[in-house]
C-alpha cells in the first residue's frame, strides 16, 4: 500500500508539475514580469497613461566592457523556468500525496476511485485551496501592497482545509446534518473575512492584474485536473498490477 501511495504520487506530481510550468511559462510569468516592470519603475501608469522611464545614463567611462544583455537575460530566464519546474514538482508531489492519501481512506471506506472521481478529486482541489481562498487572497502581481503575511498565510490554510473538509461532507455525506456542516465550513472563512488592507495601491495597471488572475486561475484549474486524472490513472494502476 505505501509504496503503490507514493508510486502514484510521484509520478502523478512529475506529471503535473511539468503541465503546470508549461502553462505558467506560456500563459502568466510573461504578466509577470511586466508586473516587475511597473514594480522597478521602469513603467508607471497613471490616469490611463503608460509611461516607460528611461534608463539611467551611461558614464563616460566604465571600468570593463557590458556583458552582451541578451545572453545574460537568456541565462535569467532559463533559470527561472528551472527554478519553477522544481518547485511546481516539489509542490504538486506533496499535493498528490495528499490526494492519493484520500484515494486510499475512500476505498477503506467502500468508495471505489475511477478516472471520473479522480477528475472531481482534483476538481475539489482546485476549488479548495485556489478558488475559495482566491474569493479572499487573488492571486497577485509583483508590487501589490498586502496586509501581514502570516495572518494571511493562517487564513489560507484555514480556509483550504474547512473548503476541502466540506467538499467531502458534500460528496460522501448521508444525511443533510453533514450537508448542512459543510455550508457552515464552507463559509465560515468567508465571514471572517481574510486579512486585507482598507486601501489599493498596485502600481500595475488594473486591467493586468485582471488577466493575471484569470489567467492563473486557468491554470491552476487545468493543471489540478491533470493531477486528478494522473493520480487516478496510477492509483488503479497499481491495482491492476497487484490483482494481475
Amino acid at each position: 500500500m505505501t509504496t503503490r501511495l507514493f508510486a502514484s504520487a510521484l509520478f502523478a506530481g512529475l506529471i503535473a508539475g511539468l503541465i503546470a510550468v508549461l502553462l505558467q511559462w506560456s500563459l502568466v510569468e510573461k504578466l509577470i514580469l511586466e508586473g516587475e516592470e511597473y514594480e522597478t519603475g521602469n513603467k508607471s501608469h497613471f490616469a490611463g497613461v503608460l509611461v516607460i522611464n528611461d534608463a539611467e545614463e551611461e558614464t563616460a567611462t566604465t571600468a570593463e566592457p557590458a556583458a552582451d544583455p541578451e545572453t545574460a537575460e537568456n541565462e535569467g530566464l532559463f533559470m527561472r523556468f528551472a527554478l519553477a519546474f522544481f518547485a511546481d514538482f516539489v509542490v504538486f508531489v506533496g499535493w498528490s500525496l495528499m490526494l492519493v492519501a484520500g484515494f486510499a481512506v475512500a476505498e477503506r471506506f467502500g468508495h471505489r476511485i475511477s478516472l471520473q472521481t479522480a477528475m472531481l478529486w482534483g476538481v475539489a482541489g482546485f476549488a479548495a485551496t485556489q478558488l475559495m481562498t482566491g474569493i479572499g487572497l487573488p492571486p497577485e502581481l509583483p508590487g501589490t501592497p498586502a496586509d501581514d503575511v502570516e495572518l494571511r498565510q493562517i487564513w489560507w490554510v484555514t480556509t483550504a482545509i474547512s473548503s476541502a473538509l466540506a467538499f467531502a461532507l458534500f460528496a460522501y455525506g448521508r444525511t443533510p446534518l453533514f450537508i448542512v456542516i459543510g455550508l457552515a465550513l464552507l463559509l465560515a472563512p468567508h465571514l471572517i473575512g481574510a486579512p486585507r488592507l482598507d486601501y489599493y495601491a498596485g502600481v500595475a495597471p488594473p486591467e493586468l492584474s485582471g488577466e493575471y488572475v484569470a489567467r492563473s486561475l486557468a491554470v491552476g484549474m487545468i493543471v489540478w485536473v491533470v493531477l486528478g486524472l494522473a493520480a487516478g490513472y496510477f492509483w488503479n494502476r497499481g491495482t491492476d498490477t497487484r490483482t494481475a
